[in-house]
């Protein structure tokens, strides 16, 4: 049994049956769910149950900082309430509004994926994983986060935190495959949403990559690795991959000309520069393309505009 493995060693090795291994889990789960009920964080997308606005605040946080996304969050779900608002708006105005946000073709997404919900599903957010992972730009992480956080179904949240912290428990790397079992083998079935949420925050505040505060821990009874080992490396999930150096990327030249396209056009012949890429125009030709290409701007009688002029 892969929790008998994994997570509670002592159940196997003591001869003690499944039930051990149960018990195991349960007290786990309490002491964890005790630690919550006292240290959750106060978030504005958990004080909902809507899931258009878990899904706008799953789509903001992937690869984004939680204070950069707190204010655009409160100001998206007010501005577009549901999938119908923002997929019967302009998407130029969604592109202007994301600046600040980081990685717009999560703004393309989200668009796309209003009209997907408008169109085949009567307005309403699935509630099923397979129909989910349909929606443009939803993957495993934030179709699982919306079924628990909206419909509170049983299933675990995997983000790159808690594969962490899985790991550590664990006593050695995991692969995401396995790290997502022991995710869905452990969550909470009374208490899916909090046993979620209070996984998120032990491994964001108290597991943390760098100097985990492992004294006091709620859960350090369970957890192989305790701050030392037996392996330093000892600490990872294959989750997600690391992001490349931001300073001089195309990231930063493509943010840099959607930034100057949000106060209108601009001649084609000026992008380079704007780009920051005025010795290297192949390159910026290229970015031009790929932009084009992901609907975030168009291409008009050599001049740029922001967004698609379809829609």
């Amino acid at each position: 049994m892969l929790l008998q493995h994994e997570i509670f060693p002592m159940a196997k090795t003591s001869g003690r049956a499944e039930k051990g291994v149960v018990a195991e889990k349960r007290a786990l789960n309490q002491a964890l769910l005790l630690w919550v009920e006292t240290s959750l964080r106060v978030l504005p997308w958990r004080a909902t149950r809507d899931p258009w606005a878990v899904l706008v605040s799953e789509v903001m946080l992937q690869q984004t900082q939680v204070n950069r996304v707190e204010p655009k969050y409160l100001e998206f779900v007010d501005r577009w309430p549901s999938p119908q608002a923002l997929a019967s708006s302009k998407f130029s105005d969604l592109l202007k509004f994301w600046q600040g946000l980081g990685y717009p073709r999560r703004a393309r997404n989200l668009y796309d994926t209003a009209a997907h919900i408008t169109d085949f599903h009567d307005g309403k957010v699935p509630r099923v994983l397979d129909e989910l992972l349909l929606l443009p730009g939803v993957g495993p992480y934030t179709a699982r986060a919306v079924m628990v956080f909206a419909f509170e179904e049983r299933v675990g949240v995997l983000d790159t935190n808690v594969g962490r912290l899985l790991a550590r428990w664990s006593g050695y790397p995991l692969q995401a495959k396995e790290a997502q079992q022991i995710a869905d083998q452990l969550v909470d079935g009374e208490k899916p949403w909090l046993w979620n949420q209070g996984l998120f925050d032990l491994a964001a505040l108290r597991c943390t990559k760098q100097k985990p505060q492992c004294v006091g821990c709620p859960v350090e009874e369970w957890c192989s690795w305790r701050g030392v080992g037996p392996d330093p490396s000892v600490g990872s999930a294959g989750v997600t991959t690391k992001q490349g150096r931001f300073q001089g990327s195309d990231r930063q030249a493509r943010g840099r000309l959607l930034k100057a396209l949000t106060a209108g056009p601009m001649p084609i012949s000026e992008a380079a520069l704007v780009m920051g890429l005025a010795d290297d125009q192949a390159r910026a030709s290229r970015l031009i393309a790929d932009l084009q290409g992901e609907s975030l701007l168009t291409v008009q009688r050599e001049v740029l505009l922001l967004g698609d002029l379809l829609q």
